[in-house]
């Protein structure tokens, strides 16, 4: 298992590796400003992080009442992450377009490429971040 601290180590290198790969690159793809793209950048990320928190926490006490559990089968797997992404696209794709000055139409295709981005991204970055931080066989539990 990973310890706290490598678990912070891990969050902050993923977010600052994903903005600077984000900014300049949806600058270049979505034709806008590098700027506006940080604001943006930056601003996604604090709501997607603080959404996470905040949906979890609703999410687990919305479990507990329903099933007396937070047992998750895959059926709610899959609903846990689709109503989390929901979530986030109501929540970014006003404050996108808004910023930007353009359509909700845009700002949801955008939101999109964003989405694919992270997935990728996300995919890569931890592998990678395993293959630089192994966890050590001690620490791993049994059976792994």
């Amino acid at each position: 298992m990973r310890t706290f601290r490598d678990r912070v180590r891990h969050a902050l290198m993923f977010e600052a590796v994903a903005l600077a790969i984000f900014i300049p690159g949806s600058a270049a793809v979505f034709d806008q400003p590098v700027d506006h793209m940080g604001v943006i950048g930056i601003a996604s990320a604090t709501i997607a992080t603080l959404w996470n928190f905040v949906f979890n926490v609703g999410f687990d006490r919305a479990m507990v009442l329903l099933r007396g559990s937070v047992a998750k089968t895959m059926a709610i797997r899959v609903a846990h992450t689709l109503l989390f992404e929901a979530g986030l696209v109501v929540m970014l794709i006003p404050m996108i377009a808004w910023y930007l000055g353009i359509g909700l139409w845009a700002a949801l295709l955008m939101d999109v490429a964003i989405v694919i981005f992270y997935l990728v991204y996300g995919f890569l970055f931890n592998i990678a971040y395993d293959r630089l931080f192994p966890v050590a066989p001690a620490a791993m539990p049994r059976g792994a």
